[in-house]
């Protein structure tokens, strides 16, 4: 994966244009890893993200003109299996993760 990166206005903090797949596919890692904790939850959540491995190709933004792939079946298959719960919760770690490490806000508008 190639990081693109912008400047921040004023000539602010640098951020790399694929943060989000790239802290998706980090979270990703680290649940699988299992050092996201012991609870059973966890590690059903773990396990269900675990699964999404054949939608990582469609998870990264494609290059400049090209059209980003349709996902295949084993990847919507995958993905019907995680829960709202995991889901949700997934995307809430993601998006507190940069003011934990002194980031500003990802803004994809």
């Amino acid at each position: 994966m190639t990081a693109t990166t912008t400047t921040a206005a004023g000539g602010g903090k640098v951020q790399p244009r694929g943060l989000p797949a790239a802290l998706s596919l980090l979270l990703l890692l680290v649940l699988a890893a299992g050092l996201g904790g012991g609870a059973e939850a966890q590690q059903t959540c773990a396990g269900q993200l675990r699964g999404l491995a054949p939608c990582l190709r469609y998870s990264v933004p494609p290059l400049p003109g090209q059209v980003p792939p349709a996902p295949g079946p084993e990847c919507c298959s995958a993905l019907g299996a995680v829960s709202r719960d995991c889901a949700c919760g997934t995307f809430s770690i993601i998006n507190s993760l940069p003011a934990k490490c002194g980031l500003p806000p990802v803004s994809c508008q």
